[in-house]
């Protein structure tokens, strides 16, 4: 045989191949088909969307209303406002509050810790009302706090009427907003983020179980919140964790409990089986060094200020186009942090993610003749161009 053909047949074969394998790797089946009002899967580190349906839709929350409840004291007792063994009055209002309950007796006093755990685990109506008497002096106080932490997260389609989540005409919030309020209690609440995990809770003598059925059926699962009214039906917004990748999930208005749970594992399982999370550049790393004119020194180092990553189906890592978009003449002074650009990343010539491009170091005025000299070159160079 033609040792010639043999070996253009055999480079055409391995083409094939990877032709193949490249078509492979970026085919992904659609997404499940979720048998609830809306839903969303983020990526907890970037906050990108990754699947949705109806994603911006306002619907009555439930007892995720408590998500914000649960964060506003964890806020408190982190910035020193607060301590876990302060004793918290039960009034007759949250005594009397009804549906879930920590079963909290009117008249006594309770550890506010204990209260944090009755509302993330045991969901307690009556924890929720007691925990923001005592925060903002009464509930409706409270709910307005909890609207303004609500516009400072980006929560524009939420608003809060009470800390518990039963049934009021004004009340509501999205899935998307949800996710949002996920993320930040993720970020800004570390070190009480583990009780939302924690299966059971026991106060006064009576033990009552996390209503989040996946902490028993996942252990990549480690929160958040279950909610549930005839008006909201059964919500449920939970993380996980699989291989150094966070995500957010929130699911709301299934037809039950046990259907709330099986499209969560749905989402889930599909995101983390066709999904991965790339990181482009790193906080602080520098992306491009440019010419400064006028300044001290004739060079700026750029980055940005957050890692960029990008979560993408698997295989179209290599698909990506990084486009640094800069303008024109730099010119000095330069402060740390300031917004010289842009990293514009597209995928297929579409544009997924554009991220300011900043300056890592100062970069003072030059002197005097420096900056006439700098001027003139400009002047010359702009009439070249």
């Amino acid at each position: 045989m033609n040792t010639r053909f043999l070996s253009r047949t055999l480079l055409a074969l391995l083409f094939s191949l990877l032709a193949f394998a490249q078509v492979q790797a970026s085919m992904i089946p659609a997404p499940p088909q979720v048998a609830a009002r809306s839903y969303v899967v983020m990526d907890a580190a970037t906050g990108q969307i990754i699947l949705s349906k109806d994603e911006h839709e306002r619907y009555p929350p439930a007892s995720l209303v408590k998500i914000m409840t649960s964060y506003i004291a964890e806020l408190e007792l982190i910035n020193g406002n607060l301590s876990e063994d302060e004793m918290v009055n039960v009034s007759e209002k949250a005594w009397r509050t009804g549906g879930s309950r920590m079963f909290i007796q009117e008249g006594t006093q309770v550890k506010l810790i204990d209260l944090l755990r009755g509302i993330i685990i045991s969901s307690g109506n009556d924890a929720s009302v007691a925990m923001a008497e005592h925060i903002a002096g009464s509930e409706r106080a409270f709910a307005d706090l909890m609207n303004q932490h609500a516009r400072r997260l980006g929560m524009t389609n939420t608003n809060y009427e009470n800390a518990t989540g039963l049934p009021s005409d004004n009340q509501y919030s999205s899935a998307y907003d949800l996710a949002l309020l996920a993320r930040a209690l993720i970020t800004d609440s570390q070190q009480y983020y583990p009780i939302y995990a924690e299966k059971h809770f026991e106060f006064n003598d009576i033990r009552q179980p996390n209503r989040n059925r996946l902490l028993w059926r996942d252990d990549t699962v480690d929160g958040i919140k279950t909610g549930h009214t005839d008006e909201a039906g059964y919500c449920l917004v939970s993380s996980a964790v699989r291989d150094g990748m966070r995500l957010i999930s929130v699911v709301m208005g299934s037809a039950s409990e046990e259907t709330r749970a099986q499209e969560t594992q749905q989402l889930l399982a599909y995101t983390y089986r066709f999904y991965e999370s790339t990181e482009l550049y790193a906080a602080g790393q520098s992306i491009s060094d440019q010419r400064v004119w006028g300044g001290e020194v004739d060079n700026l180092s750029m980055g940005v200020l957050e890692n960029l990553s990008l979560t993408l189906p698997r295989g179209q890592q290599d698909r990506l186009e990084v486009l640094l978009d800069l303008p024109r003449n730099i010119q000095a002074p330069v402060a740390v942090g300031d917004a010289i650009g842009s990293v514009v990343v597209s995928l297929d010539g579409e544009v997924i993610s554009e991220t300011p491009l900043v300056a890592l170091h100062a970069v003072e005025p030059g002197s005097f003749f420096k900056r006439l000299w700098h001027s003139i070159l400009q002047f010359f160079m702009n009439l070249i161009n």
